[in-house]
């Protein structure tokens, strides 16, 4: 069945055309009452209740809450209209509102926990037993005044997150310059596409495609420092309130439920366990990437001294710059000279090719299907030749959309029933006929990152329950299957493949991969730290009374400690840091699955990394169960061990490998 068929994505109108606001809310609030047809069969079940007749109809509302929210929040990030994004933004909060309900109500979890599932299979026995777990985890044990209060915090929680997220989304800076020379050391396709205007004035924003190249290449520091203080204050002051207010509406929920803080409650259901556990991860990474980091700050510090005497530190904004360039002296590497190899097409037809061979899928371009933008691609995707999904490809800036990357399931699968849906949201160069897109390294690899998650929501979404379909997992296993394969394009091989000079079509050279290689190691200590920063502001901001906090005194005093580089007054990193929103304070994630996404890489056969069996077996153990396991037992399943940190500290440890001692 095609999930979209009462309308596609980019279908949703008064009228069955392009999607507006009108069509979208008939839309929505159609799989509201259906949602609610469908609590209501599972409350008039007389009897013995059963998982067909109870943990069906309840599974049913999950999916069709999930399909409601997630195409609204999918419009509200993507819509060119802002008449629709304000309305989807509108629909988000409202869907959201039905969950928490759900999530509260007494006669639906009574009902859960009275099923017979003394013969369900582990899968089903797993989904209700997290089910369970959840709703009291929300409260649904509390009296009925309790219970109400936590769906009015809820829902504040909810619309206090969307207007931050649109303030960030809405809110993009700029930086002028009336000389050009401030644009010395960027590449030219870069100079090219920002000419002056009739005043002479060159615009600069701080959308990635125009940040990031400023960071990493602009010789003028004063350039960098700009752009850095313009990307560090969007959705600043506005967003400094809306903060310390969720900070606030999450920690009375905690407290109604128990917990001293909302860092425990959010890692009760996870694999992380406490805040506590959280800390001494922390205090263990930090302890490991310490030496290495202020090794690398010294000699890159040492090495800046030489090229500008009298130098006494390195700001937070010159970090980019001077890595890029230590890195072109020590290892003969220029990051500039890979981007001509990297257009964003050859990209995008070289990362299904990849992912095609790895999994073992087709992918099927679709050129009738409902989008949203003229920009995005929608792709089937065919298993042995059967149609197992689809997917949308939404990949380059544009006014008003989300300015981060980021992958969105859609519609949960449901196996014989309806099939997993996803898409990627994100901000590479490209999609304008005139450029061609070229991408640093790190694009590509953040391309296959997200790529990663999308797989999983496809993959993973053959399920029986849609509430283990996909990217269901517990939050601090989604990033696993994302970051391995992050590593596949360390491989020479693989890169020529596609990697192919845009003018001269030569495909990219094995030594300048090698060079790269050994180049972007270097900075894995300082990376972790600077991840760890993020990790400990995230847990910091929420597990503290936030009557007592103060975001940016928090910031500086976290910066200080764990970076070496100096600080910059004015940064207001938190106001634009969407993580605190979607992640709370579980933002460790990203380094605690670096671990396991090593140590699941360390399986594969570095000589044919596509070709070998292990990817199937990665297939079968880790992406195909979605969240029908536990990830403990999706760990066990493929590596036939618990994790272990070896492969981990050999990747940091691979950074000095190869560079002069003394430089």
């Amino acid at each position: 069945m095609r999930p979209w068929s009462e309308g596609e994505p980019g279908k949703i109108g008064a009228n069955g055309g392009h999607v507006d606001a009108a069509g979208l809310e008939s839309w929505v609030q159609g799989r509201l009452a259906g949602q609610r047809q469908q609590i209501d069969r599972l409350l008039a079940v007389d009897g013995e209740k059963t998982l067909e007749n109870t943990l069906r109809p309840y599974d049913d509302a999950v999916a069709t809450l999930s399909a409601a929210g997630s195409l609204a929040s999918l419009l509200d990030s993507v819509h060119p209209d802002k008449s629709v994004r304000d309305k989807a933004r509108e629909l988000t909060q409202t869907v959201a509102e039905a969950a928490t309900a759900l999530s509260l109500n007494q006669e639906v979890y009574r009902a859960l926990a009275s099923m017979d599932a003394t013969h369900a299979d582990p899968a089903t026995a797993h989904y209700v037993s997290q089910t369970l777990l959840n709703y009291r985890l929300a409260g649904v044990d509390k009296d009925e005044a309790t219970r109400a209060r936590l769906r009015e915090l809820s829902d504040r929680a909810t619309e206090l997150s969307l207007t931050f997220a649109k303030n960030v989304q809405e809110n993009v800076n700029q930086v002028e310059l009336r000389d050009a020379s401030e644009l010395d050391g960027l590449p030219d396709d870069y100079i090219g596409s920002h000419p002056p205007d009739a005043q002479g004035v060159i615009t600069l924003t701080t959308d990635y495609p125009d940040m990031q190249p400023v960071m990493t290449f602009a010789t003028s520091a004063e350039l960098r420092l700009r752009m850095f203080r313009a990307y560090n204050t969007r959705a600043y002051p506005a967003n400094r309130q809306l903060l310390l207010d969720l900070l606030t509406v999450r920690q009375r929920i905690a407290s109604i439920l128990g917990f001293a803080s909302w860092a425990d409650l959010a890692t009760a259901n996870q694999m992380m366990g406490s805040a506590a556990n959280l800390k001494r991860f922390i205090g263990d990474l930090e302890q490991a990437s310490r030496a290495g980091a202020e090794r690398e700050y010294e000699m890159v510090l040492a090495f800046a001294r030489r090229q500008q005497p009298g130098l006494k530190a390195l700001r937070s904004s010159d970090r980019g710059y001077w890595y890029e360039q230590f890195r072109r002296e020590a290892f003969a590497f220029d990051s500039q000279s890979v981007r001509p190899y990297f257009p964003y097409e050859a990209v995008e037809k070289g990362i299904l090719e990849t992912a095609a061979r790895l999994f073992h899928v087709d992918f099927e371009r679709i050129k009738d299907a409902g989008v949203w933008h003229p920009q995005v691609s929608a792709w089937d995707v065919h298993d042995q030749g059967r149609q197992c999904g689809r997917f949308y490809l939404d990949m380059h800036p544009r006014e008003g959309k989300d300015k981060w990357f980021s992958a969105a399931p859609l519609i949960p699968g449901i196996e014989g029933r309806q099939l997993p849906e996803a898409a990627l949201i994100c901000n590479f160069p490209g999609g304008k006929a005139e450029e061609p897109g070229l991408m640093q390294y790190s694009d590509v690899v953040t391309f296959f990152h997200e790529f990663g998650h999308l797989m999983h929501a496809i993959l993973g979404g053959q399920q029986r329950w849609a509430g283990v379909s996909g990217i269901a997992t517990e939050g601090d296993f989604v990033e696993v299957p994302s970051q391995m394969l992050e590593e596949f394009f360390h491989d020479a091989k693989l890169l020529a493949s596609f990697a192919r000079h845009y003018q001269t079509s030569e495909p990219i050279p094995e030594a300048l991969v090698e060079r790269m290689n050994r180049a972007s190691a270097f900075g894995r200590a300082d990376g972790v730290r600077t991840q760890l920063f993020y990790t400990s502001y995230s847990l910091d901001v929420h597990n503290r009374p936030p009557q007592e906090l103060d975001p940016d005194t928090l910031l500086e005093e976290g910066y200080k400690r764990l970076l070496p580089y100096e600080w910059i007054d004015g940064n207001r990193m938190y106001a634009s840091f969407t993580h605190l929103i979607g992640y709370s304070s579980n933002y460790y994630t990203y380094m605690f699955d670096k671990v396991i996404a090593l140590d699941f890489f360390g399986q594969f056969d570095r000589s044919k990394l596509l070709e070998g069996p292990t990817a199937m077996r990665y297939r079968r153990a880790i992406l195909e169960p979605g969240g029908s396991k536990p990830g403990t037992q999706l760990i066990q399943d493929f590596l036939g061990r618990e994790q272990k940190m070896d492969a981990f500290a050999e990747w940091v440890g691979e950074e000095f490998a190869g560079t002069p001692a003394d430089r």
